[in-house]
């Protein structure tokens, strides 16, 4: 008995030890690779490029009829379950923008597209330094990833929302036997969507093959931060309102600001942890890597 206590004990220690040594390696990864500075930047980047990709996802859903039916269920959907807070200003805002912006020249229109290209092309910069990454695509494949990225994302956005429609319609009629089922399915929709957009960009825009089963832990650990996140922003906004005290109409602008910063912090920690993962999968920490880490 005393012996299984021991062994217990040992394998445990052990355990923690590596755990421990994990942990010291993600934070040193998070400092060497300035989180809050590339989030910053790439808030700066997305706000850019915020009421272009807006326009370009607005004329490709005008190319497909079939879509544009879901369009304005899919902005209800982004602005309610991805934007904390102010969503109907907001919403109210980028859709003027984003209809100025359709009525521009073909040149106009050219220069919102390759705005649009340049923030996919910073993200791709960005994780790829977080990978270690210094072999860079052929610029033509590269442009090839960007643009089909900007073009099928509104397409695949439009498809899941009919999924997700016919899957609640499916439960609306489940509900008769099981009360309550189509609003449980509901909440964890956003979920769903966030962990599986979190798995194909930690997996696809990093230029090297990142396996499933670090990916997914990555994908999962960001998309629960990211309603916690949005759940505390939402409620910090609404029971402090200092934006709206200091730049009162102006107060959407700051807070669309500070909660894209939030949201880049999330999607860098989350290839963080994949990062590790993949590295501990690939080459488990030996005793001098973990000394090292600490």
């Amino acid at each position: 008995m005393h012996g299984k206590l021991s062994d217990y004990w040992l394998q445990t220690h052990s355990i923690l030890l590596k755990l421990y040594a994990w942990l010291q390696l993600y934070v040193r990864r998070c400092q060497e690779d300035a989180i809050t500075v590339n989030a910053g930047y790439l808030a700066y980047v997305t706000l850019l490029s915020l009421v272009p990709l807006m326009a370009v996802a607005v004329a490709i859903f005008s190319a497909f009829p079939v879509f544009e039916s879901f369009r304005e269920g899919i902005e209800n959907f982004i602005f309610t379950n991805f934007v904390p807070t102010s969503s109907e200003v907001i919403r109210e805002h980028i859709g003027a923008f984003a209809g100025n912006a359709s009525k521009m020249t073909t040149i106009g229109v050219g220069f919102l597209v390759v705005v649009a290209l340049f923030l996919i092309r910073n993200v791709d910069g960005t994780l790829n330094r977080i990978w270690r990454i210094d072999k860079k695509r052929n610029p033509m494949i590269s442009f090839a990833i960007y643009w089909m990225v900007l073009t099928l994302g509104p397409v695949l956005l439009g498809a899941s929302l009919g999924v997700t429609s016919y899957i609640l319609s499916l439960a609306s009629i489940a509900e008769q036997g099981i009360p309550g089922l189509s609003g449980f399915i509901l909440t964890l929709i956003p979920y769903f969507i966030s962990i599986l957009t979190f798995t194909l960009l930690y997996t696809i825009v990093p230029n090297t093959e990142v396996p499933f089963r670090a990916a997914l832990p990555g994908a999962v650990f960001a998309a629960i931060l990211f309603e916690l996140s949005k759940q505390g922003f939402a409620r910090y906004v609404s029971e402090f309102p200092s934006y709206e005290v200091i730049y009162g109409a102006l107060a959407t602008v700051p807070i669309l600001f500070v909660w894209v910063y939030l949201s880049w912090i999330v999607v860098l920690l989350g290839a963080e942890v994949t990062v590790c993962i993949q590295h501990s999968l690939q080459a488990p920490l030996s005793k001098p890597e973990a000394e090292s880490a600490q």
